[in-house]
């Protein structure tokens, strides 16, 4: 469902990141994709790394808590291992997006980027008049990935997906999008919607993988924490290309699927 040259966006909020479908599309040599994420972080780090990227749009890139992405500043510092695009927005921008992208509507409006210079370097931020108040606004055109990939905790056999815990913009990115694919950590019988959950209806869903674990390092509530000591080793992994290129081909491309990601960790701490 990830086709050279889509636009994609893998969504999820320091909680249920899509891991195990990043390393999908790295498996499968996807190239020239423009990838949509409000807070790029390690997935797309590998992503980049791994040449599948030609264009981020995004609002905040970084390895939270430690620091930069190394992969990511390597392609727009030297063009390595492709010239990265950008297109940067605040996270309002963002999340303005992808509303009006789930309303098939052509732009978002807030008030935003006002006194600030990121329309200086962002061509598609433009400014609208209210037409009942006068008021200067900010316009961002609608996201409308032709994938959307995000992770959660349950899905039903008739294909509904249950999420909870912290969630940013998983649902409006799923609604906006072409295409839709949600790894889940089990398939179940039947969903205990717990009040104020997130439930995305089988009818906006394209296909529902399970994949235990398929967030790690990010964590899943209710299931496994996030793994804070993976965030820091990654700093010094991706820092280095040679040191990212063996990582990548020896627990990403040399694995079949994320199980075998995993189990590829697990083999190499226990000899380290």
């Amino acid at each position: 469902m990830v086709r050279d040259g889509d636009t994609v966006a893998l969504e999820g909020f320091t909680h249920l990141i899509p891991f195990a479908a990043g390393h999908e599309i790295i498996r499968q040599r996807r190239r020239n994709l423009t990838l949509i994420r409000m807070t790029p972080d390690l997935i797309y780090d590998q992503l980049i790394g791994a040449g599948c990227a030609a264009k981020l749009v995004f609002s905040w890139g970084g390895n939270p808590g430690v620091g930069s992405l190394h992969r990511l500043r390597d392609a727009v510092e030297n063009d390595w291992p492709a010239p990265l695009a950008l297109e940067e927005h605040a996270h309002a921008g963002m999340a303005a997006a992808y509303a009006a992208g789930a309303s098939h509507l052509p732009f978002g409006v807030l008030r935003g980027y006002l006194g600030t210079d990121l329309p200086k370097y962002n061509p598609k931020i433009k400014f609208i008049e209210c037409p009942f108040t006068g008021e200067k606004l900010a316009a961002v055109p609608a996201h409308r990935p032709d994938v959307t990939v995000v992770h959660a905790q349950k899905a039903d056999r008739k294909g509904n997906v249950l999420m909870w815990g912290v969630v940013g913009v998983q649902k409006e990115a799923v609604l906006a999008a072409k295409r839709s694919i949600v790894t889940v950590e089990e398939i179940v019988d039947r969903l205990d919607a717990p009040p104020n959950a997130v439930v995305l209806p089988s009818w906006v869903v394209g296909a529902v993988c399970a994949v235990k674990g398929g967030a790690f390092p990010s964590y899943a509530q209710g299931y496994y924490p996030r793994n804070n000591a993976f965030y820091k080793q990654w700093d010094g992994i991706a820092r280095e290309r040679e040191g990212f290129q063996q990582w990548i081909e020896r627990h990403v491309m040399g694995t079949k699927d994320f199980d075998g990601f995993q189990r590829s960790l697990e083999a190499a701490v226990k000899h380290a």
